[in-house]
């Protein structure tokens, strides 16, 4: 059966990597990117409608929200593939830490003001996260901008936790209204990501031998093609973090911790001016 699926961060990479792979097997698909001349290529490659929204700024995630809104009379599938790993410490547009905003901030809003389309379309919603979660996650509550304690890995690890969070607490609020949510880890992947920090990932992501033992875009795809395709409950269990077509067997002990991810939750809508409880409407 084919669905409509909407994936951000498309235009490069995994994001790309699928929305090529899922068209292939039959489906409508949205491609979302930051670039729009890389954007409209992907596009217009598999034939597919594009929007363009940088997530470092939030007015272009709600009129992204309001466009897909207007133009979807369903969306089955929405893909929360967009991130980033960035250099020095920085703030938004909108005064927030940039790797916070566009890795959980942009993504929960984005997911927040098209809640009632999800709901209606029974979607499943995918976040790209990362083992780096596990690793390098540290999440303070009251610093989610890390005005206290930054570094490249130590903000994009958080950010990767909060993913996690986000889909664990998104399934507790709404998975009985036919929300399915997942989150997963792509693998190593041989792409451009990383290359704009001064972390180690930089240097692998540009190094040519350690290219050779990385996943290619395709198969660091294969997990959101799986999830974006196959049946939540049966072939996956929502509200889980996987790894390898898995759940994850090791994470990161705040992953688990569901006081904190309703704290998140709450701080997010009060940091975005979502009344809690709301019905958000692009």
């Amino acid at each position: 059966m084919s669905r409509t699926i909407v994936i951000t961060g498309a235009s490069d990479g995994i994001g790309a990597a699928a929305a090529r792979r899922l068209h292939k097997n039959g489906h409508c698909i949205i491609v979302v990117g930051r670039s729009a001349q890389k954007t409209e290529a992907v596009a217009k490659e598999i034939g597919a409608d594009y929007f363009v929204a940088d997530f470092g700024r939030l007015e272009d995630v709600r009129k992204l929200a309001a466009d897909l809104d207007k133009n979807c009379m369903r969306i089955d599938v929405l893909a929360n593939n967009a991130g980033g790993l960035f250099g020095e410490r920085a703030k938004t547009v909108d005064g927030f830490e940039k790797t916070f905003q566009v890795n959980h901030l942009a993504p929960f809003l984005l997911s927040r003001l098209l809640m009632c389309k999800l709901i209606e379309s029974r979607a499943t919603v995918i976040q790209t996260s990362s083992v780096a979660a596990r690793i390098a996650g540290k999440l303070v509550i009251d610093d989610l901008d890390h005005d206290r304690d930054f570094s490249a890995l130590l903000a994009y690890g958080t950010a990767k936790l909060e993913n996690i969070l986000f889909t664990r607490e998104l399934h507790r609020r709404y998975h009985s209204l036919g929300i399915s949510a997942a989150a997963f880890h792509p693998g190593a992947v041989a792409s451009s990501f990383g290359t704009q920090s001064q972390s180690v990932l930089k240097y692998l992501a540009r190094n040519p031998l350690a290219r050779a033992f990385m996943l290619s875009p395709t198969k660091g795809a294969d997990q959101l093609v799986w999830l974006a395709e196959s049946t939540p409950g049966v072939d996956w269990v929502p509200g889980t973090y996987y790894e390898k077509r898995l759940p994850a067997r090791r994470s990161n002990s705040q992953a688990l911790d569901d006081d904190l991810g309703r704290q998140l939750w709450d701080r997010s809508e009060q940091l975005l001016g979502i009344r809690p409880g709301s019905s958000v409407s692009p």
